[in-house]
């Protein structure tokens, strides 16, 4: 049997989400996030029994009503797992839902939605002083598909635009006196996550970071993915806690978490089975995981079924993306050569930045075929 090696970790300050201590020398914790909605309070605490019973050390939630404030507060009488909130747009929640968790995640590109009149700085303020009134650690979570519009310009790479977004955000921490707070830098692409978080930790020293390929897709790819980002960045002694993002049915979404203890597993004993960097070769299907903010659960299925449905093409290097709510959904395909954009009752479809229209659920996978030999033909035929 192969003996655990010992990685240095990168030094940080320890933050705490209850009872449950994030940063150097504390081991590295895993987490995923509820894919039900969470009004939906009998498949809600479902879920949070599977992944807690599969060692999930934090579960997150998303929030985005009075109605699943209410919900929450059902929820916390029934479990002991240890919560964090996701407010997406809805900042404004915060002092409702704060008695109930342990962490709260915010995104800086979300802060914009509401109250447009009220500076950000206002916003961090409100939200660092729930956080300390009610002993919650925060995470400033920053994703490629959903930056400050501000930060998001044209020519701009996201890369320095994440990187500038949490620089501004780390002031306002400084500037308020508050450290229990981590960040996170994620991305679909396992190169720009290694990336970005080597030069966080180059320029923060003693910030905890939270790891994660977003949208990584299905498997195997969506583990490979994770794994190449975990394996370079985690052996460099650069990660605190960590989640993987794979579209799975509701029932399957402990795998989540076991595929995450595999990788740590796997990379505390030595055995490593990534490459420096991800070389992408062939058709790319970037799909995001199955979580709340999904507004059609047919989303899982289709993502399955436009990864059998492109069968034909896997030797074509094309990326689509097949996302499953207006959160990341905008922003994660604009880069595709096809993006799927899913709404409650219909599929936005897009070809690079232009929008093509709006499809069923039922109509959507011939236009995808449609869509995907044009490419192909189009690019065999050029020059």
């Amino acid at each position: 049997m192969q003996s655990e090696i010992k990685i240095k970790r990168r030094p940080t300050w320890t933050v705490r989400a209850g009872d449950l201590c994030i940063g150097s020398e504390h081991p590295i914790s895993v987490q995923s996030m509820c894919a039900t909605p969470t009004r939906d309070i009998p498949a809600t605490l479902q879920q949070i029994r599977l992944l807690q019973s599969a060692g999930a050390d934090l579960i997150r939630i998303a929030v985005d009503s009075r109605q699943d404030v209410e919900a929450l507060s059902n929820l916390r009488q029934e479990t002991d797992a240890r919560l964090v909130i996701d407010l997406q747009e809805s900042y404004r929640l915060a002092e409702k839902v704060a008695p109930f968790v342990q962490k709260i995640r915010y995104n800086p590109g979300h802060l914009h939605h509401h109250q447009k009149q009220v500076e950000v700085f206002d916003k961090v303020k409100y939200l660092v002083e729930v956080a300390a009134t009610n002993d919650c650690a925060l995470r400033i979570g920053i994703n490629f598909g959903s930056l400050d519009p501000e930060k998001k310009l044209e020519g701009v790479d996201p890369i320095e635009a994440a990187l500038e977004s949490a620089q501004e955000h780390i002031s306002y921490m400084e500037r308020l006196g508050f450290e229990n707070y981590l960040v996170s830098l994620k991305s679909s692409d396992p190169n720009a996550v290694m990336s970005i978080n080597r030069e966080f930790a180059n320029r923060f020293e003693r910030i905890p970071l939270h790891l994660g390929v977003t949208e990584a897709g299905m498997l195997p790819m969506g583990e490979i993915k994770t794994r190449i980002a975990f394996e370079n960045l985690i052996a460099n002694g650069i990660g605190d806690t960590v989640r993987v993002s794979l579209t799975l049915p509701f029932e399957r979404k402990y795998e989540e978490i076991e595929v995450a203890r595999k990788i740590l597993k796997d990379i505390s004993e030595g055995k490593f089975r990534s490459v420096p960097q991800f070389e992408q070769k062939g058709l790319n299907i970037i799909s995001c995981p199955s979580c709340s903010r999904v507004e059609n659960l047919a989303f899982i299925e289709l993502a399955e079924k436009v990864k059998e449905l492109t069968a034909f093409a896997a030797e074509e290097n094309l990326t689509i993306a097949v996302m499953g709510c207006r959160v990341n959904g905008p922003g994660e395909t604009d880069d595709a050569d096809l993006g799927l954009w899913c709404a409650p009752n219909h599929v936005n479809l897009k070809r690079k930045e232009e929008f093509l229209g709006t499809f069923s659920y039922e109509q959507i996978l011939v236009k995808v075929e449609e869509e995907l030999r044009s490419i192909i033909s189009e690019r065999r035929e050029a020059p």
